[in-house]
C-alpha cells in the first residue's frame, strides 16, 4: 500500500471527515512529509471507494459549496489493520537487524 493510502485510510479511522479534512489530517499525521493535493485526493478516495475500503457517509453544503464526508468501511478498517501490522513487523525486523549490526560495528 501506498503512504498517501494509508495516511488517508488512517485520517478515516478516526471518523467521517470532508477533503480538506482529510487533506490536513494527513499533513498533521505524517509530520508533514505527506502533502495530498486535491486531485491526487479525490482520484485515491474514488479508487478506494471502488475498492470498497471508503464510501460515503453524507454530504452537505458549506459556504454555498457542496461538501462531502467520507468513512471507513468495515473492510476499509480490516485492511489499515493489516498494513499497519505488516509495517510494525517490517519495523521490528529492521530495529533488530540494525541492532545487531551496531554490536558488530567496532569489532
Amino acid at each position: 500500500m501506498h503512504e498517501p493510502t494509508f495516511m488517508i485510510l488512517t485520517a478515516l479511522a478516526s471518523g467521517p471527515q470532508h477533503g480538506y479534512g482529510i487533506v490536513n489530517d494527513v499533513s498533521g499525521i505524517s509530520g508533514g512529509r505527506v502533502k495530498l493535493r486535491a486531485g491526487t485526493l479525490y482520484t485515491a478516495l474514488d479508487r478506494l471507494r471502488a475498492d470498497g475500503l471508503v464510501e460515503l457517509d453524507r454530504e452537505e453544503i458549506a459556504d454555498s459549496r457542496l461538501r462531502r464526508y467520507y468513512r471507513l468501511t468495515a473492510a476499509g478498517s480490516e485492511r489499515l489493520a493489516e498494513e499497519a501490522a505488516r509495517l510494525r513487523g517490517n519495523a521490528r525486523v529492521a530495529m533488530m537487524r540494525l541492532q545487531s549490526n551496531s554490536g558488530m560495528a567496532g569489532a
